[in-house]
């Protein structure tokens, strides 16, 4: 079963490789892996797929906390969440091909963003089914070249993922532990 972590991490050099070397030494695959900055100075959201069953994922989440510059991770699998993932996608656009490729975006309601004499560039947003889908109507015209971003994900509704201070009071605010 597919997992889909957040992490809230410090914005410090290094955490993704510890990040990531923890699942490599646990022997767990990513999926999926996003990292980017928050509202909130100094942290950065990683959005983290993988494929494994729950106990596994639960010891997964424990050993996160064990890294230093962990301040939380949620699972998100089971609340109700919204996912997108973003994919570019060079395809061959001939004379005869083109109109079908335009009608197909549109279906799709992908946009193209990049045109050439022999190629269309296409960007389309939204559930890994929905990209899958477009790349399988896109391959028997030549896909040339793909790129996707991986999947970010929030939880519905108005409460956001917070952060814990160091005295431990959960405002949403963080403040960084200081250095010895």
């Amino acid at each position: 079963m597919q997992h889909t972590l957040v992490a809230l991490v410090e914005d410090k050099p290094g955490v993704l490789n510890r990040v990531s070397s923890l699942f490599r030494r646990r022997a767990f695959n990513i999926e999926s892996l996003t990292v980017g900055h928050t509202a909130e100075p100094g942290i950065s959201r990683m959005t983290i797929v993988v494929d494994s069953d729950d106990l596994s994922v639960e010891r997964l989440t424990a050993y996160l906390y064990k890294l230093v510059n962990v301040i939380q991770v949620h699972d998100l699998t089971e609340q109700p969440a919204v996912s997108r993932d973003l994919a570019m996608i060079k395809v061959n656009a001939t004379p005869e091909t083109r109109t079908h490729i335009m009608q197909t975006v549109d279906v799709f309601r992908a946009r193209i963003v990049d045109v050439t004499n022999n190629s269309f560039i296409i960007e389309v947003t939204g559930d890994e089914a929905k990209i899958e889908g477009l790349v399988e109507v896109l391959k028997p015209l030549g896909i040339i070249e793909m790129v996707r971003t991986g999947v970010v994900a929030m939880a519905r509704g108005s409460s956001p993922i917070t952060y814990t201070n160091g005295n431990g009071n959960n405002n949403g605010h963080y403040t960084p532990a200081m250095a010895d």
